[in-house]
């Protein structure tokens, strides 16, 4: 089979729900994905610093493709106003998507939407884009969040630190 024939096959298979070709992706990724129902998918993938869950579900209603990107997140008492000053800065910083706090279940979540109407088909590539985005997000940001839970870092600096790049390794 021909990778062009590979392609019209996929698109074919996954015309009309793309959480189907979320789930090709998974597959072909080795990450344990559970799918409950027709319209949600849940994936587990490891990343540097823990394991993100993503969360995706299929609005019909909106034609888009919501995706949640998850992490635990522990945040003793003393340093919980700061935590909740520093996913605005982060915000403010992003061009797509963005982060919300969940304190009563100590989650950080990054979320976007994939709008897709007047029934556009979504390809593999954006799939493979909106993944690779959510879980770039969260670990370009996950060591100021532990810096402000854990380190009593303020939230300016946290931010700073973690948005320093290098280059080469050492």
């Amino acid at each position: 089979m021909t990778a062009i024939t590979f392609t019209e096959t996929l698109a074919e298979v996954h015309r009309g729900n793309p959480l189907e070709m979320v789930e090709h992706i998974a597959t072909s990724h080795s990450w344990s994905f559970e799918r409950d129902c027709e319209d949600e998918l849940v994936v587990v993938v490891r990343g540097k610093w823990c394991d993100y869950q993503l969360s995706f579900n299929w609005m019909h209603d909106i034609e888009a493709l919501h995706l949640a990107c998850a992490f635990k997140l522990e945040v003793p008492e003393r340093n919980s106003a700061e935590v909740e000053r520093l996913v605005p800065l982060i915000n403010a910083q992003m061009w797509v998507g963005h982060f919300d706090l969940w304190p009563a279940d100590e989650l950080v979540m990054f979320r976007y939407s994939l709008v897709l109407s007047d029934c556009v088909e979504v390809s593999l590539r954006q799939c493979e884009v909106l993944l690779s985005a959510a879980i770039d997000a969260c670990e370009r940001h996950y060591m100021a969040f532990q810096f402000v839970a854990w380190a009593g870092e303020g939230a300016q600096e946290a931010l700073a630190a973690a948005m320093f790049e290098t280059a080469g390794e050492a």
